[in-house]
């Protein structure tokens, strides 16, 4: 089978590390690089010099020899440009979070779709070793029915100057609970703060109501003086901590929780809790990179016509809840349906 044709578009901070994956994909061959920055070009020549670059989209789109595009842009511009690569017959890939509105996101679906070609979202971290192993004990019920979810994601940084700090690193713990949940929240409630003087917030938390009492709290921040990568899970069976920046036990399952008793003896109701401590242990996980999985999905998708696991509805999904979220921020902390 020949090489799938594959052009990065958008050098920035994160199109370098697709490229790399892609370039080491011995099924795809990357045929163009594509920025607006001559200079970012310039210096990848050096490093892949038998790629093809240019700042002009337009020669990406008019190559018959690619198959799929890799959209690494600002927000505000994956819409504009997954939307021409779909209709020109592109498989798409697309940077975090799809777009930034539901209507765009919709669209791009609907897109997809209707030119039979894969839409995929880089949600990066369902990808790794570790949800994709929290995902597997979820089908198989090891936590038993999940009551909470409590994520962390704060650093010093980076700002961002077109997307505010919901949508910025929210995206990552909301693709990972809705891919582990596989459902949508049922209200949605925010509230944030800025800063810097410019409006953004850069200090946000989220709260998502489910179904059956479930309940998820996001705090995401720029302005930590340390950087914290955590997600609590609580069942009814079992417990989890997820920490990202842990290197080598990042899930740690707890047989841990409550038993509650109802005790109505002589006509006297009582609730009696008791506490279950059991045993910790540490799985061992796949220690390939997310990247490389993920972009093997990607391709294994395109060559058998294959839904991926963060398909353009997953994304939907997400920028749904930002949505929402910023509605709730600028209504002061009002819950927002869904």
């Amino acid at each position: 089978m020949s090489p799938i044709g594959v052009a990065v578009v958008g050098c920035g901070y994160w199109g370098p590390n697709l490229l790399r994956n892609f370039a080491a994909e011995p099924r795809a061959q990357v045929r163009w690089i594509c920025d607006l920055d001559e200079g970012k070009l310039e210096s990848l020549r050096l490093r892949y010099p038998s790629v093809r670059t240019t700042t002009r989209y337009e020669d990406v789109l008019s190559d018959q020899g690619v198959h799929a595009i890799v959209v690494a842009t600002p927000v505000r511009t994956h819409h504009r440009l997954a939307r021409l690569a779909l209709q020109s017959g592109k498989h798409v890939l697309v940077e975090k979070p799809l777009a930034d509105q539901v209507t765009l996101a919709e669209d791009l679906v609907e897109q997809a779709e209707r030119h039979d070609r894969i839409l995929m979202v880089d949600h990066t971290f369902v990808y790794t070793g570790a949800v994709r192993h929290l995902k597997k004990l979820c089908e198989e019920g090891l936590f038993g029915t999940l009551w909470y979810v409590d994520s962390v994601r704060i650093n010093l940084g980076l700002f961002q100057r077109d997307v505010n700090v919901v949508w910025d690193l929210a995206p990552h713990d909301l693709s990972i609970v809705t891919h582990l949940l596989g459902k949508d929240p049922v209200t949605v409630q925010a509230t944030g703060a800025s800063h810097t003087g410019n409006g953004t917030e850069d200090v946000a938390y989220l709260h998502l109501d489910f179904d059956n009492e479930l309940i998820a709290h996001f705090h995401v921040n720029w302005l930590s003086p340390v950087k914290v990568r955590q997600m609590f899970l609580g069942g009814s069976e079992r417990m989890v901590i997820f920490n990202d920046i842990e290197p080598s036990e990042k899930l740690r399952i707890y047989d841990k929780g409550i038993e509650v008793k109802a005790d109505n003896r002589e006509g006297i109701y009582k609730l009696q809790v008791g506490y279950r401590s059991g045993d910790m242990w540490a799985p061992a996980l796949d220690g390939t990179e997310a990247l490389t999985v993920e972009v093997r999905h990607f391709l294994d998708c395109i060559e058998r016509g294959e839904k991926p696991m963060t398909d353009g509805k997953a994304g939907l999904r997400v920028v749904r809840i930002l949505e929402a979220a910023q509605m709730s921020i600028k209504a002061g902390g009002k819950r927002v349906a869904l």
